[in-house]
């Protein structure tokens, strides 16, 4: 089995939404398919917090790390 990627679980997440979206499933697999989608959420998550850790010990400002919060931008809808 190919090692999950964000990427992919970001990709399996969509699909499950349209499949969910649909509302062709039973409760039962619906209950599945949201089961499934919650761990893909919350191992997108995870690989988030790991990048901005990364990227906060790659900040460098003279000489010496400096950490800075990401700026969360709100949608303009």
């Amino acid at each position: 089995m190919a090692k999950k990627t964000f990427e992919s679980a970001l990709s399996r997440l969509e699909s499950i939404t349209d499949e969910l979206e649909e509302g062709e499933l039973s409760l039962e697999k619906s209950l599945k398919k949201f089961d499934e989608g919650i761990a893909l959420v919350q191992f997108c998550n995870q690989k988030l917090e790991e990048a901005k850790t990364r990227v906060d010990l790659v900040l460098n400002k003279g000489n010496r790390l400096q950490t800075e919060p990401f700026e969360e931008s709100t949608p303009s809808n």
